[in-house]
């Protein structure tokens, strides 16, 4: 009887655990963001609730990050020096994997949140993102071109931290405001939403968001990508028409 109610324990804890640990139920305010020719940018807001066991908030405080990313893409970085007064590639780094876009909210400074350790697991912060590099540069040199890549894309407004840029209001409901940028590449984006409790992540939850172009935008590139040699002789064609339209109001001036 004793080992059959061990057994019945050992096989209800990881429900028991489960249903103790709060929830979170995020949403967005756009899941689907579309470009079009007076397109400046965007905000998106991410907002939701927190759902307690028992529907009391702990006496501990809480934390939420929100991480705003994507889509993937390989990266080539080159580095150019001036040797002999000319300047010229000395040496280059290539990334497997990187986001195009990255930008990360939270209730307070990432710091003050969680440790190095956490942050680079759940790529928390600028500085705990995972670059995947594909190219075998000496580590003083990856972690030069690891700089350079972020603080380039942080002058770009590409990567981003936002410290105390989350509400949390009574422990039970959150939001935040990320600003897109005009120059943002389409594609898939996940908004990422974790619980944070004294610098241990209770939960986490995702939310995809599709950035793509509109309008008069949509059609040239859809034309691009389907019909590229007749894009490309249109093209041709119209650049020939305009220079010889230039070509003639100058004949008559």
């Amino acid at each position: 009887m004793n080992r059959l109610r061990l057994l019945l324990l050992v096989l209800l804890t990881p429900m028991i655990m489960a249903q103790a640990r709060p929830r979170l139920v995020p949403a967005v305010s756009d899941e689907q963001i579309e470009i079009v020719y007076s397109f400046t940018g965007a905000e998106l807001m991410i907002y939701g609730a927190i759902l307690y066991p028992g529907g009391r908030p702990p006496d501990d405080p809480v934390d939420i990050v929100v991480v705003l990313k994507g889509p993937q893409q390989s990266i080539l970085m080159r580095e150019k020096q001036q040797r002999a007064g000319i300047w010229m590639n000395a040496a280059q780094a290539r990334f497997r994997s990187a986001p195009a876009f990255y930008a990360v909210a939270s209730s307070r400074p990432i710091a003050e949140i969680v440790d190095e350790r956490t942050a680079a697991i759940y790529e928390l912060g600028i500085d705990g993102l995972q670059l995947s590099p594909a190219s075998a540069n000496p580590p003083a040199e990856a972690r030069r071109f690891v700089a350079g890549l972020a603080d380039l894309r942080q002058r770009t407004g590409l990567y981003a931290e936002l410290p105390d840029a989350v509400e949390v209001t009574e422990g039970v409901l959150f939001n935040a405001r990320i600003s897109v940028p005009a120059r943002v590449p389409v594609g898939e984006y996940t908004a990422e939403t974790f619980l944070i409790q004294n610098g241990r992540v209770l939960t986490g939850e995702v939310r995809d968001i599709r950035i793509d172009k509109g309008g008069f935008e949509r059609f040239v590139a859809d034309a691009a990508n389907r019909h590229s040699l007749l894009y490309g002789l249109f093209a041709v064609a119209i650049s020939l028409l305009l220079g010889w339209l230039a070509g003639l109001a100058f004949r008559r001036i």
